[in-house]
């Protein structure tokens, strides 16, 4: 086990805050809570820097929520999606502006542990925590949680903020709920020069063809991240979409440095967010668009309010004051995040059925373009759109009705 700052007695002091995961939610969780000048333990089961299955498109909220000072490292900045239904009606649209940039997880992750570290927090890798209890012989009072290691160790905290991911022991204390499960495929393809000069500052976006199921090609300087997702349960139709996705590319030749797969798990409505002084964020919470099924903003956003909650948990002093905090947090999230992934809850309920009408309209409408472009530059959100636009309320409305209309009418591009 590797241990930076960390001293022998950890199982008799009482951090502040102890945050489980040191991915983009818990290390923003952690800058959060340490930047408030409390003693604050970041826990990682792996040893860092390490890879994660994710696209890196850092889109602007994600930008947005990123500690001061934080250089992003951008393998590329997009300036062109080239859409495709199904390897079909491929049409490309442009921007002046920067749409989004890419990055690689294990540079990026390390960096927001690095911003944590600065702020104060101490980080432990190789440490894989079993369970929390707020209760019984190894919690010394109501105002602390007991967070066990592998190995039987206890590591003591006011608050506790699970960032563990997609599959939580953290989520699984609270009680979280999941309504969605995706499978995401990805390859990391090296590719030479002359290919990589191809998708320079372009992404591909293909509509797929399982209900809701989607592919994409993220170029990051000499290699392309190449993956699709569709929803769990469709494995082997999942695994001959990428397959056939990278022979149309014209890729098959070149062999994959990584390939990997990933669950992606969004919430149900009614699922908590906390319990006692524990707080769920990012995937531990099922915390993502629902359609895009984009994750990283939705983490550091998640990341940042929980550790800014688990401040106040860590200080309040009885049961009823953690339960304001704790329900505080949760409106937070709900107010914001929630409604977003309520709207895309319903965009993936249209996309489901009408995969045509999005690309027709993406590739065609520029009110759907400019609303594309303003979502991923950060100028608005989904939910601001609907929320602020006549003709965006009207228009999902709209397509809800046409969602249940029989699919034999479906849209061509």
């Amino acid at each position: 086990m590797s241990s930076e700052n960390s001293s022998a007695d950890d199982a008799r002091q009482v951090w502040d805050v102890v945050v489980v995961g040191a991915g983009p939610a818990g290390a923003t969780a952690a800058y959060a809570a340490a930047v408030a000048g409390r003693r604050v333990l970041l826990l990682e089961k792996a040893e860092l820097p390490r890879y994660k299955t994710c696209g890196g498109g850092i889109i602007g909220p994600s930008r947005d929520a990123l500690p001061p000072g934080f250089e992003l490292p951008f393998r590329d900045r997009v300036h062109a999606v080239t859409f495709s239904h199904n390897g079909r009606f491929t049409r490309t649209r442009r921007s002046r502006q920067m749409l989004f940039g890419l990055i690689n997880r294990p540079e990026f992750d390390q960096q927001l542990v690095e911003h944590a570290q600065k702020a104060g927090a101490e980080l432990r890798t190789g440490a894989t925590v079993t369970r929390v209890e707020q209760h019984g012989s190894a919690v010394p009072d109501r105002r602390t949680v007991a967070v066990v290691l592998q190995g039987g160790e206890t590591v003591l905290a006011h608050a506790v903020v699970g960032a563990d991911g997609s599959a939580s022991r953290i989520g699984a204390h609270v009680g979280v709920k999941l309504d969605q499960v995706d499978l995401g495929l990805e390859a990391e393809i090296p590719v030479p020069e002359t290919v990589a000069e191809d998708w320079r500052g372009r992404v591909l976006i293909d509509w797929g063809p399982m209900p809701g199921s989607y592919g994409w090609v993220f170029p990051k300087g000499d290699t392309l991240t190449v993956g699709v997702i569709s929803a769990r349960g469709e494995g082997a139709a999942t695994k001959r979409y990428l397959e056939d996705f990278v022979g149309r590319l014209g890729l098959s030749g070149f062999e994959p440095s990584i390939s990997s797969g990933h669950l992606t798990r969004c919430r149900a409505d009614d699922s908590p967010l906390s319990r006692g002084r524990v707080l769920v964020c990012g995937d531990a919470a099922g915390l993502l668009e629902p359609w895009t099924r984009e994750g990283i903003s939705f983490a550091l956003r998640s990341g940042r309010l929980a550790g800014e909650w688990a401040v106040r948990i860590a200080e309040a002093h009885d049961a009823v004051d953690t339960r304001k905090q704790a329900l505080n947090y949760a409106f937070a999230i709900k107010a914001g995040l929630g409604v977003e992934m309520s709207v895309g809850k319903r965009m993936l309920a249209v996309f489901e059925r009408r995969p045509g009408l999005f690309h027709a309209a993406l590739t065609g409408f520029r009110p759907a373009w400019r609303a594309f472009k303003e979502i991923t530059q950060g100028s608005t959100s989904l939910g601001e759109l609907v929320r602020g636009h006549p003709l965006a309320q009207r228009a999902l409305a709209a397509m809800d009705r046409k969602a249940v209309a029989p699919a034999a009418d479906e849209i061509s591009p």
